[in-house]
C-alpha cells in the first residue's frame, strides 16, 4: 500500500486498488478505481451497496472516510455507511496477493429481499441520489449457463440469471443448469462469437459461501448502460435479528473464463464450501444410457406423459434388441406416477413395475426412475410451501413431516422389498419456489433458494444411497457445492438459435456444457442427455460427440426431428458403433 497527498493505492500480483481521499474524495464520488497490474483500469468500483428488506428499502445516506488495516495474508478496507434501513452497516474489501474479496455486513433487524454487491441505492453529498452502479471497462460478458437465445458469450451490457428459477416462457429459460456455477468473466475484446471467448485479459467474478447460506433464488448480473451491479433475491425469507454478513464477490484477473471456472471451483474446495473429492463412480453407471422420453415424444397421437407405458417401453426395448443396442440403464421418464408428489406407480401404465425392474436386472441392466424435483401433487398442504391463499406450490424440504414422507417413498421406490429401482433421473430443479408471498410448511425451518434445492437433492441422495449404496443420482445441479449429492452431471435440454435468430449447432452446445461440467465438477461422470434433435442429422453428429464427452444417452429409436424423419436400420446400427467404441475407451 502506497499513499500519496489524495490517493491510496493497494498493489496485488495482478492487479491495484486505489481511492481519492479527503472532502473530494470517496465520500463525495464512491467510486475504487480496480486495475490490471499495467494500470488498464477494469471497473469503476462502487462503494455503495444494498440490503432491503420486507420493512425498509437499505439507503446509504452518508459513507465514511476508509479505514484500513493489515491482517498477516490481506490489506483490508473498510466503509461504514449511514443506512435507513440497518443500525450498522459496512462494506469490507480485502485485498489479497491474487485479487479482491468484497463483502457487506449489516446489524439490525428485517427480512432480506434484494442485496445488491458492486452497487446500491443510496443520496450523495452532492444530492444525487438513486441507484448507483460499478462501471466496467469491459466488452464482454461469459456466462455459464445455457440460456435462450445461446449465449455463453455475450456483450457487458446484456443481463445475465444464475439461479433455480426457470422454464420455457419468454426470459425464463436460463434455468437448464440450476443452479449454474454462480461465476461470471469479464473480458476486453467485444463478444462475436456465442462460444468463443475473444483474447485476454479476463477479469473472474464469482461468490462465495456455504451453500447452506445462499438463501436467495437468482444471482442477477444488472447492467444498465455501461454500468452495472449483482443482485441477490432472498425475497424475504432470511430473516436478520442481529450481525448477517453476505456471500463474498471474489474479482481475481484470469487467463480465460475457462480459468475462472477452475478457479472458482478451487476456491470453494478451499474454504470447505465444496467437497474435494468426488462421490465413488461405480462401473455401471459409465454404461450407455437409454431414456424413453424422446421415444414417447416421437410416438405421438397422445401427450408424451401418457405414452410412459410398460407395454410401450417392452415395445421399446424390442426395437433396441432388434439393433443389437443394449443399453446398461434404462431411464422410466415422465410420467410412471399416478401423482408426482407421492410417486405411486400408476396401476394402469404400469401394472407390474416390481416384474419389469426385475426381468431389466436378469438382463444385466439398471433402471432410473425420473423424478419430477419440488411437484406437490398428492401431497398435503402441511408439507409443502403455499401461495398467500394456502395452495400448495411446492414440497417443502425444510418440513420434518415431508423429509419423512420422502424416505418412505424412496424406501419404496428403491428397497429390495419395493420396486428395486436403482436411482433417480432428478428433472425440474428450476422450479424451486420463487415469491415473496409463499409460505413454508408450519413445522419448517425454512430454507430458501438454492439452499432449499441443496437440502431437498440431498435428502434424496442420502436417503438412495443409504438404502442402495451403489444408486445414481442424476441432477443437472452445475454447481461445485452439489457435487456431494449428485452422482452423474446432466447436460439438459439443447436450445435453438443465437442472438440473431440463427440455428445453433447442438453438437457445438454440448461441447460447451461439457467444458463448464468438467470445469466445475471435474471427477463427475456427464449424461450427456439427448433432447431435443432439430433433425436426424443432427441427432446422429450429436450421438458420434456422446462418447467423447461423458456417458452417452439415447432418447430416438423410431422418429427424430422438427420434420419427423424416420429412424432406419443404418441408423441404429450407427448409434450401436459409436457404443461399442465407448465401451472399449471404458477398458
Amino acid at each position: 500500500m502506497t499513499s500519496d497527498a489524495d490517493r491510496r493505492t493497494i498493489r496485488g500480483a495482478h492487479y491495484s486498488l486505489s481511492w481519492k481521499t479527503g472532502p473530494n474524495g470517496l465520500i463525495r464520488s464512491p467510486y475504487f478505481e480496480f486495475s490490471d497490474a499495467d494500470g488498464a483500469r477494469w471497473m469503476r468500483l462502487s462503494a455503495l451497496s444494498s440490503a432491503h428488506t420486507l420493512q425498509a428499502r437499505d439507503e446509504a445516506m452518508l459513507l465514511s472516510e476508509p479505514e484500513v488495516r493489515e491482517e498477516p495474508e490481506a490489506i483490508v478496507v473498510t466503509v461504514r455507511t449511514e443506512s435507513s434501513a440497518w443500525r450498522e452497516r459496512i462494506l469490507e474489501i480485502r485485498c489479497t496477493p491474487e485479487g479482491i474479496e468484497l463483502a457487506i455486513e449489516a446489524e439490525g433487524r428485517g427480512d432480506l429481499t434484494d442485496v445488491t454487491l458492486l452497487g446500491g441505492d443510496g443520496i450523495l453529498p452532492t444530492g444525487a441520489s438513486g441507484t448507483f452502479r460499478s462501471g466496467f471497462d469491459a466488452q464482454s460478458l461469459s456466462v455459464p449457463s445455457p440460456t435462450e437465445p445461446v449465449a455463453f458469450i455475450r456483450p457487458i451490457w446484456s443481463a445475465a440469471s444464475l439461479g433455480v428459477v426457470g422454464d420455457a416462457d419468454p426470459g425464463r429459460l436460463n434455468g437448464i443448469f440450476s443452479p449454474p456455477p454462480l461465476a461470471l468473466a469479464f473480458g476486453r475484446s467485444p463478444a462475436t462469437d456465442p462460444f468463443e471467448p475473444g483474447p485476454g485479459p479476463w477479469l473472474g467474478g464469482w461468490l462465495r459461501d456455504a451453500v447452506d447460506r445462499l438463501g436467495f433464488t437468482v444471482l442477477r448480473f444488472d447492467p444498465v448502460d455501461d454500468g452495472a451491479l449483482l443482485r441477490l433475491t432472498y425475497e424475504g425469507h432470511t430473516a436478520v435479528d442481529g450481525r448477517w454478513r453476505s456471500p463474498t464477490v471474489v474479482l481475481r484477473p484470469v487467463a480465460s473464463p475457462a480459468d475462472a471456472l477452475h478457479r472458482y471451483r478451487d476456491d470453494l474446495v478451499h474454504h470447505g464450501f465444496a467437497p474435494s473429492e468426488p462421490i465413488a463412480t461405480r462401473p455401471w453407471w459409465l454404461e450407455p444410457i437409454f431414456c424413453g422420453w424422446g421415444a414417447q415424444v416421437a410416438r405421438g397421437g397422445a401427450p408424451a406423459p401418457d405414452l410412459c407405458r410398460q407395454e410401450i417401453y417392452d415395445e421399446f426395448l424390442h426395437t433396441l434388441d432388434a439393433a443389437s443396442l443394449d443399453p446398461g440403464t434404462v431411464v422410466i421418464d415422465d410420467r410412471w406416477q399416478a401423482q408426482y408428489g407421492t410417486a405411486e406407480p400408476d396401476a394402469d401404465a404400469w401394472p407390474d413395475m416390481r416384474g419389469w425392474i426385475a426381468r431389466q436386472h436378469a438382463e444385466g441392466r439398471k433402471v432410473l426412475l425420473w423424478w419430477k424435483a419440488w411437484d406437490p401433487t398428492g401431497l398435503p398442504a402441511a408439507e409443502c410451501i403455499t401461495d398467500a391463499a394456502g395452495r400448495p406450490v411446492a414440497v417443502d424440504p425444510g418440513s420434518p413431516a415431508y423429509r419423512a414422507r420422502l424416505e418412505r417413498i424412496i424406501e419404496h421406490l428403491l428397497s429390495p422389498e419395493g420396486l428395486d429401482a436403482d436411482g433417480f433421473k432428478v428433472d425440474f430443479t428450476q422450479r424451486t419456489p420463487s415469491g415473496t408471498m409463499m409460505r413454508s410448511a408450519p413445522d419448517s425451518d425454512g430454507p430458501w433458494g438454492i439452499a432449499a434445492l441443496h437440502r431437498l437433492v440431498a435428502h434424496l441422495h442420502d436417503t438412495a444411497v443409504r438404502l442402495k449404496p451403489d444408486a445414481l443420482i442424476i441432477t443437472h445441479t452445475v454447481h461445485p457445492s452439489f457435487g456431494d449429492v449428485a452422482g452423474m452431471i446432466r447436460t439438459n435440454d439443447v436450445l435453438e438459435h443465437d442472438t440473431a435468430g440463427r440455428p445453433v449447432s447442438v453438437a457445438a452446445q454440448l461441447r460447451a456444457r461439457h467444458e463448464i461440467v468438467a470445469a466445475v465438477l471435474p471427477q463427475h461422470p456427464v449424461d450427456t442427455d439427448q433432447w431435443p434433435m432439430p433433425s436426424r442429422d443432427e441427432w446422429l453428429d450429436y450421438a458420434r460427440m456422446q462418447g467423447g464427452l461423458g456417458v452417452p444417452a439415447l432418447y430416438y429409436l423410431e422418429r427424430v426431428g422438427a420434420a419427423d424423419e424416420p429412424i432406419d436400420v443404418e441408423h441404429l446400427a450407427e448409434i450401436a458403433r459409436v457404443w461399442d467404441e465407448y465401451r472399449g475407451s471404458l477398458k
